[in-house]
């Protein structure tokens, strides 16, 4: 088990160089001049000269680059906004927890939803249930986001006007002039952006799980324990559950990666700060320290995350310890 672990977390480091190299060359070797940009419209030839050297872009690509890493590594540090100056750090700061609170309060619900959904649909397959279930299912699959979240708007906001249809609340330390903020209207400002992001990923896991219980009821030892007695409930938790959702552990690494990008139309529907809002708002300014600050912590944030289900998935299934 240690192998593997030292083995995913090497893998780890040189995808993390790998990223962070690649995100370098596109957003600084790139046709516009960083320099002008950092120096603003109003320079002067002799200012972008000095910006340029301050920025260390009189050197060659392999130095600069390795300035970058000094500064990521070392100094930990993404930069300074060419636009506001500030700290890119900072920025990043206080969008992450936006972003986070989404992603990860969706994928609580709709993993909440998805395996009783799946799990009873699998078990009474062709009932009404299992019907309801599989349009729910296309539905979820065929409507975009955007759709869901104005319609969830318009319904809950607009025409009941039960829950709040824009904006974020603070859980903890709410600004100073903040109009709202502590944990219950946190709560409340995101209950419709998580059903909004989590209506997709329900319908996709409902389907998966569906398909695998159904696949693992199949198998001989599931017949075999229902043939001696075994009581129902264990052998859906020892036997079916247990096996049917080890896909479910690695795809659900890999979809929370997928929704940190996806986070992107739900935090501009709902008016959330989050990392895609402030990505977008740096692409139209073309602020490149900070759009290549949201990228590297996004990556560092999904490798983290699949390296953490790489374990937890060999701790459910001891056989991938061996390979």
């Amino acid at each position: 088990m240690g192998r593997y672990v030292v083995r995913r977390l090497l893998w780890a480091v040189v995808l993390f160089v790998a990223v962070t190299m690649i995100t370098y060359v596109i957003f600084f070797v790139i046709p516009a001049d960083p320099a002008v940009l950092a120096a603003g419209r109003s320079a002067r030839p002799a200012d972008v000269a000095r910006v340029r050297h301050y920025l260390g872009l009189d050197h060659s690509v392999p130095y600069q680059y390795g300035l970058f890493l000094k500064r990521l590594i070392v100094d930990q540090s993404l930069g300074r906004s060419f636009v506001n100056r500030r700290a890119v750090n900072s920025m990043v700061g206080q969008a992450a927890p936006v972003t986070a609170s989404l992603v990860f309060g969706g994928a609580i619900l709709w993993m909440l939803l998805a395996i009783p959904i799946g799990v009873l649909s699998a078990l009474r397959p062709r009932s009404l249930l299992d019907r309801a279930a599989m349009v729910f299912v296309l539905i979820g699959i065929s409507m975009p986001v955007v759709v869901i979240g104005l319609i969830l708007q318009y319904v809950f906001g607009f025409k009941w006007n039960v829950l709040p249809n824009a904006g974020y609340c603070d859980v903890i330390n709410p600004p100073l002039g903040a109009t709202c903020g502590g944990p219950a209207e946190w709560f409340t400002h995101m209950i419709l952006p998580w059903v909004t992001f989590a209506i997709l990923f329900t319908a996709i896991y409902v389907r998966m799980i569906r398909s695998n219980v159904m696949d693992t009821l199949g198998e001989d030892y599931v017949r075999t324990a229902w043939a001696k007695g075994a009581p129902g409930a264990r052998v859906m938790t020892r036997h079916v559950l247990r096996y049917a959702l080890l896909p479910v552990v690695t795809m659900l690494g890999m979809d929370i990666a997928i929704a940190l990008g996806g986070a992107i139309f739900t935090e501009y529907i709902f008016g959330l700060p989050g990392l895609g809002r402030l990505a977008v708002q740096s692409l139209m300014s073309f602020d490149l320290p900070t759009i290549e600050g949201v990228v590297v912590f996004a990556t560092l944030c999904i490798i983290i995350l699949n390296l953490v289900v790489d374990v937890l998935y060999a701790f459910i299934d001891p056989r991938i310890r061996l390979e």
